[in-house]
C-alpha cells in the first residue's frame, strides 16, 4: 500500500501532474492534426525521462564512477571546493548554513584532517546575493568540529569552479603547498580535474558525496517522475556541459 500511495502521488503532484496534462494534449491534438501531437509526444516523452530516477542516477552516476576514491590521501594540502550556502539562517555558533552538497563536502574534509593532520583550503565566495560566503561559513563550521583556526585557510572569493581552481593556486604557491588532495561531490570532480590541471595543479581526486548507489537497481518508483529527479539530471547535464566547455576552452 505504501508503494501504491508513491506512485499515486508521483503522477497527482508536479512534476508527474505536467506529464498527465500534456499527455492530454497530445491525445486532443491526435484528433485534429496528428504531425503537431507526434512532436508533442515525443517532448513529453523526453520530458517524463528526465523526471525519473532511473535516467538521473544513470547520468548522475556515469560522472561519479570517473574518478574512484582512493584508499588514503596523500598529499601536503586537503582543498574543498564550495558548493552553495545560506545567508542569515540560524547555526548552532553563528548564522549562514553550508548546502547539501557543500556540507558532505565539508564533513568528509573534516575527517580526512582527523586522518592526516594536513592543513585544509577551503574554496568558494558569496555567488549571489542572498548566499552566504562559503569560505567563511566553512571555516566557522570547522573551528566548531574542533580543527585548529591556523590550520584552516579560507579562500571567500571565488565564484564559480575555475575561479576555485586559479585562487587556490595562488594561495596554495603563498604557503608552499604543491600537492592538493582535491575533495569535492563525485559529479563535480571530472570538471574540477581539468580546471586545475588549467591552473597548473595536479591534485589527487578524492571525490565525496555520490548521489547514485551502486549498483543501480531497478523497479517501479525509478520510473515515476519527481522532482528530485529533475533536479539531478539537470545537475548531472550542467556538470558535462561544463565539462566540455573546459575541455574546448582552457
Amino acid at each position: 500500500m505504501i508503494y501504491l500511495i508513491k506512485f499515486v502521488y508521483s503522477f497527482v503532484l508536479p512534476p508527474g501532474l505536467f506529464v498527465l496534462l500534456l499527455l492530454a494534449m497530445v491525445v486532443w491534438l491526435w484528433k485534429n492534426n496528428r504531425r503537431p501531437a507526434i512532436v508533442l509526444l515525443a517532448v513529453t516523452l523526453l520530458l517524463y525521462l528526465s523526471m525519473t530516477s532511473a535516467v538521473a542516477d544513470t547520468l548522475i552516476g556515469s560522472l561519479e564512477r570517473k574518478y574512484p576514491q582512493p584508499a588514503s590521501a596523500e598529499g601536503d594540502v586537503i582543498v574543498i571546493l564550495g558548493g552553495g550556502a545560506t545567508s542569515g539562517t540560524p547555526d548552532l555558533d553563528g548564522q549562514g548554513n553550508m548546502s547539501g552538497p557543500a556540507a558532505n563536502r565539508l564533513l568528509a574534509a573534516a575527517r580526512l584532517y582527523r586522518e592526516t593532520g594536513l592543513p585544509i583550503i577551503f574554496s568558494g565566495g558569496q555567488v549571489f546575493a542572498d548566499s552566504g560566503n562559503e569560505a567563511d561559513i566553512a571555516r566557522r563550521q570547522l573551528i566548531g568540529l574542533g580543527i585548529p583556526a591556523e590550520d584552516i585557510l579560507p579562500e571567500n572569493r571565488s565564484l564559480n569552479t575555475e575561479q576555485n581552481a586559479v585562487n587556490t593556486a595562488k594561495l596554495m604557491q603563498e604557503h608552499g603547498f604543491s600537492r592538493p588532495v582535491l575533495v569535492t561531490s563525485g559529479f563535480h570532480m571530472p570538471r574540477s580535474m581539468v580546471q586545475f590541471e588549467h591552473a597548473g595543479l595536479m591534485p589527487q581526486a578524492f571525490p565525496v558525496d555520490f548521489q547514485a548507489s551502486r549498483p543501480m537497481s531497478l523497479y517501479v518508483s525509478k520510473f515515476t517522475p519527481s522532482a528530485g529527479a529533475v533536479s539531478t539530471t539537470g545537475l548531472a547535464l550542467k556538470e558535462y556541459l561544463g565539462l566540455i566547455a573546459a575541455k574546448l576552452l582552457p
